[in-house]
């Protein structure tokens, strides 16, 4: 699933769970079936600063998937809730999350949950060696 929501490669998927299973900071709460069948899951992260944010640690939702055949069932929302649970255990007063300009499914997901909007921001990227520029 993290595949999906991220679209990265086995090696870096499988790196990057491998340093968060690792690490005290991080959290994963994972929605299954009965038969272990997974439906989704959330990454939480204890930040030392979010957008927006007035209050030092911040809990923040790094990850949030959950299969397309099983939206809109409260599966997201119970897994957002056991990040913010998490994250208020570890003296957390506020939560933080992202999303791409153009993805309107959550910034919708979000506001369901209570989350608003702080800034938009633009991300830009320059190479400094010598190859042109595009």
């Amino acid at each position: 699933m993290r595949a999906q929501l991220w679209q990265i490669v086995e090696a870096e998927n499988l790196a990057e769970a491998r340093d968060i299973v690792t690490s005290t900071s991080w959290a994963v709460f994972l929605a299954q079936l009965a038969d272990n069948t997974p439906l989704g899951f959330v990454e939480a992260h204890l930040r030392d600063y979010a957008e927006g944010a007035g209050s030092s640690p911040v809990g923040y939702l790094e990850g949030w998937y959950v299969r397309a055949d099983h939206r809109r069932k409260g599966i997201g929302a119970a897994l957002v809730g056991a990040a913010e649970q998490w994250a208020q255990t570890r003296g957390c007063v506020e939560m933080g999350s992202d999303t791409q300009l153009g993805n309107a499914v959550s910034a919708a997901a979000h506001a369901r949950l209570g989350y608003g909007e702080t800034e938009r921001l633009i991300c830009f990227l320059k190479r400094l060696d010598s190859a042109p520029q595009q």
